[in-house]
């Protein structure tokens, strides 16, 4: 039950998706794919610069225009969220899909020199507000006939080993909050939830955690494009509540 070998993929076109941490590494990839495949992408994240990069791309290679919400998700409240959703129903009218791309890290260090400060801001970052900015968006998501929510977990979530701290900790929640919303809304058959941890991968986030590594040494992005793209469209239907590790696949 893996992704298809094969780079034709069934179209995304009509559907909306909304991406944080568009601006950058596996996000910005994956916004790009979407669009290739036809989608229109709303494209969030907290530097504007590179969200215009994003934006830039996608329309270069003829992707339907995108749209774009510079959003600093570290200072966002629940009535923040209520009002992002809103804004997104009233531009775009729908929602099919949120690939939660954004991530804070600060670095790896032992537990003893992590403060309460960086443990606040990785818990809300990467953990409250997956949450939170999905549940402000179930309204849409439900009124989708096929809508799919990827959380974006990490291997030291599910393994934590030293020096990883409060990021490993906040992303280990991935994995229930995934079966959580899964049992909860089992009867919404269109809407489906489910964490990829990508695995070693050439991002800004890996030189920052790895940074003596050739650039050549790991995949790189475009290699993981396929697994978003399948768990994006209607193939991974039956597909839910699962966390699935790039590097190894998924069990039938």
């Amino acid at each position: 039950m893996n992704p298809p070998d094969s780079p034709q993929f069934a179209s995304l076109k009509g559907r909306v998706i909304l991406v944080t941490g568009a601006g950058s590494g596996l996000g910005r990839e994956a916004a790009i794919a979407f669009a290739t495949q036809g989608a229109t992408v709303a494209l969030l994240g907290r530097n504007e610069n590179r969200l215009e990069s994003t934006y830039d791309e996608i329309v270069a290679r003829g992707g339907p225009e995108p749209a774009m919400f510079p959003y600093d998700l570290e200072a966002a409240d629940d009535s923040g969220f209520e009002r992002l959703a809103g804004t997104i129903s009233y531009h775009l009218k729908r929602l099919d899909g949120i690939l939660h791309s954004a991530a804070a890290f600060f670095s790896l260090t032992p537990l003893k020199q992590q403060t309460l400060a960086e443990w606040e801001t990785l818990l809300k970052v990467n953990l409250a507000v997956p949450f939170a900015l999905t549940r402000s968006c179930l309204p849409m998501l439900e009124s989708s006939p096929d809508a799919s929510v990827i959380f974006t977990g990490e291997s030291h979530g599910q393994q934590p080993a030293a020096y990883w701290g409060g990021y490993a900790v906040s992303k280990s929640g991935l994995a229930p909050l995934t079966t959580i919303f899964s049992q909860e809304l089992e009867r919404s058959t269109n809407i489906r939830f489910n964490t990829l941890i990508p695995g070693p991968v050439n991002s800004p986030l890996r030189r920052k955690t790895h940074p003596g590594e050739t650039i050549d040494s790991q995949p790189q992005p475009a290699d993981l494009l396929p697994w978003y793209l399948w768990l994006m469209g209607p193939e991974s239907r039956h597909v839910r509540g699962q966390v699935i590790d790039c590097s190894k696949g998924l069990e039938p």
